[in-house]
C-alpha cells in the first residue's frame, strides 16, 4: 500500500508547463497608473495673450494646382502670388478684391498666407480674416522646415 501512494505524489509532482502572468498583470497595471499620473503633466505650453478677430470655421474644399498666395513682409506690407500685381505691395481692400475676382474665376483654390517671422502676429491674423472674407475658406500658414546646422 505504500507503494500505491508514493507513485501516486511522484504522478502529482510533474512540473507545470504553464506560465504565471499574475506578476506580469500586476506589473502592467502598476505601469498603467504610473503612466495615467505622468501624462497630463507632459502637456505643457506657454500661456499667449491672443488677438482677437472673428473668423468663421474652416471649410473642406478642393485644391487647385497652385495655392493663392498672401506674402506679409516685414514692415507687414501685403502681396499677392498671382492675379494683375503680382508681388507688388497691395493695400488691404485691394488685396479683397483682387482675391475676390480670382477666386470667382478659380472657385476651390488653396489659399495660405506666408507671414515673416519678424513681422507683428496681428498682422498675419488680418491678412487670414481678410482671405477668408474674400471667399478663401481653407486659410493655412507657410513655414520653412527646421535647418539641420
Amino acid at each position: 500500500m505504500a507503494k500505491t501512494s508514493l507513485r501516486s505524489q511522484r504522478r502529482s509532482r510533474r512540473p507545470m508547463s504553464q506560465i504565471n502572468v499574475v506578476p506580469f498583470i500586476d506589473v502592467m497595471l502598476v505601469l498603467l497608473i504610473i503612466f495615467m499620473i505622468t501624462a497630463p503633466m507632459l502637456q505643457q505650453g506657454v500661456e499667449v495673450d491672443l488677438p482677437e478677430a472673428q473668423a468663421e470655421a474652416l471649410d473642406d474644399g478642393t485644391e487647385a494646382a497652385e495655392p493663392l498666395v498672401v506674402t506679409v513682409d516685414a514692415a507687414g506690407a501685403l502681396s499677392l502670388n498671382q492675379g494683375p500685381r503680382v508681388n507688388e505691395p497691395l493695400a488691404p481692400e485691394e488685396m479683397t478684391e483682387i482675391v475676390i475676382a480670382f477666386l470667382e474665376e478659380n472657385p476651390g483654390t488653396q489659399t495660405y498666407v506666408r507671414g515673416d517671422r519678424n513681422v507683428d502676429y496681428g498682422r498675419v491674423i488680418d491678412a487670414m480674416i481678410a482671405l477668408q472674407q474674400a471667399g478663401g475658406g481653407r486659410v493655412g500658414l507657410i513655414t520653412e522646415p527646421p535647418r539641420d546646422d
